[in-house]
């Protein structure tokens, strides 16, 4: 394939762990010398990095790929992430245009890939089941100034029923201590106030390396220690593995943030049995006390599915019980989606799917109230908050130690500190306030 490449595109799908590679991808391409563009006809390669975590992102991925099969003159198209795991050579029949694939597991391998194509002229596809430890996180071009994902494990070794996690991005592999510390360390020097630590199961950290003798609440001390980095937040958790020691470590370390993303997925045991979640709604809902009862004011996120394979109403009230009890500030719901390859798939999708969407559209309805509540009860409260950017109205916006925004009328040098705010009302999802001076504030929201 005789062709020089000047220009390169990238689109990403999907979740933090795939923005994160495709910063490191875009570090690589620019480290080989190309130009990033911000539109696709501008760009001799076109690069989707993808996700496969519902039917809907794929579909969207395979449309937009295929528009590009009916133009004369086209780029180069790769596509990486969690699809090319999913598809590998079979993407190749269902999008002849695609000239390369590279797996999530192999991204350090982009340039070679990249080579040999243009080298040979034949289609290339590199998928490994394992993650390779020598990927160079350093390299990546950072979206944003002031706030940075790091990744600290990759892969998922629980293989819940409806999840191709296991199986798009492999088993757990965690990242060693020194290198994550490091990574920070340079991030702070660079000006970043804030990190999220990155992991399909972060709570997972150091158990497939014992002689480490560092598992998770041991690296968040070490992180913590970090002089410039204010906020460190993580993502995404299993309950199993969310420890007491943890929960301790948010409590005490300045720098953690008392924002837990604490996903149950179902209220009923035996749904709960049916995804292999490995935990009954009691043990949850006793962990959970006793995070509320270590952290008071620890604000919770959780993931729920509903319209699971023989979910009946019975069983869905039970999840809607859960969200009315424990009362999460941040939810992400869903109607059950069959993922080929999991073992849901082998099960009837049974729940016909307007009874998934009056489900779904219920416990939407709940939450949203739920989070109105919860913005009306903070009204007259201080929050600390980092402003991040400015508003079209000139106004900052910034997010407090549990993730919730706030906008503000202040002067746009404040961008990248930390700031005390008094909430005097909302709007939609958005708290509103004052820019104080006090010296101390609550730390709630």
């Amino acid at each position: 394939m005789k062709k020089q490449l000047k220009t390169f595109f990238v689109r990403t799908y999907g979740c933090q762990m795939n923005e994160l590679d495709t910063e490191i991808m875009v570090g690589q391409l620019l480290k080989r010398g190309l130009k990033q563009v911000q539109r696709e006809e501008e760009g001799d390669l076109l690069l989707f990095n993808t996700c496969s975590i519902r039917d809907l992102a794929e579909r969207k991925v395979m449309g937009k790929i295929g528009q590009f099969q009916r133009k004369k003159k086209r780029p180069i198209i790769g596509v990486t992430g969690c699809m090319a795991m999913a598809k590998k050579k079979a993407l190749f029949k269902k999008l002849p245009n695609v000239d390369f694939i590279v797996g999530t597991n192999n991204i350090t391998h982009l340039n070679e890939v990249i080579d040999q194509l243009l080298e040979t002229g034949k289609k290339q596809i590199r998928t490994s089941d394992r993650f390779e430890e020598n990927l160079d996180y350093f390299i990546a071009k950072r979206e944003d100034t002031l706030k940075a994902y790091v990744s600290i494990i990759r892969g998922c070794d629980k293989f819940c029923t409806y999840c191709v996690v296991p199986y798009t991005r492999g088993q757990e592999v965690s990242r060693p201590p020194e290198e994550i510390v490091k990574e920070c360390e340079s991030l702070a020097d660079k000006g970043y106030k804030e990190v999220t630590l990155l992991g399909q199961n972060v709570n997972s950290y150091g158990k497939d390396r014992p002689d480490w003798q560092c598992l998770f609440h041991d690296l968040l001390i070490r992180l913590d220690n970090i002089k410039g980095i204010e906020r460190i937040r993580f993502m995404t958790s299993h309950p199993v593995d969310i420890t007491k020691e943890l929960m301790q470590a948010i409590r005490d370390l300045p720098s953690l943030c008392e924002f837990i993303h604490f996903p149950i997925q179902a209220g009923s045991n035996r749904i709960l049995r049916k995804m292999h979640r490995i935990y009954t709604k009691e043990q949850y809902l006793e962990k959970v006390a006793l995070l509320r009862e270590i952290i008071p004011n620890a604000s919770l996120g959780t993931d729920m599915i509903v319209g699971f394979p023989t979910e009946t109403d019975e069983e869905f009230l039970e999840t809607y019980d859960v969200m009315k009890q424990l009362r999460y500030s941040v939810a992400f719901l869903y109607a059950f989606s069959p993922r080929k390859g999991t073992p849901a798939m082998r099960w009837k999708d049974d729940i016909p799917e307007s009874v998934k969407q009056e489900r779904l559209h219920a416990l939407l309805q709940l939450h949203s109230n739920i989070t109105t509540e919860i913005h009306e009860a903070m009204i007259g409260t201080t929050v600390e908050v980092l402003f991040e950017k400015i508003n079209k109205n000139g106004s900052l916006k910034g997010r407090t130690r549990c993730w919730k925004k706030v906008i503000a009328q202040a002067d746009p040098s404040l961008i990248g500190t930390l700031q005390k705010v008094d909430v005097h009302s909302f709007h939609h999802q958005t708290l509103l306030g004052e820019l104080i001076s006090s010296p101390a504030a609550t730390h709630q929201g």
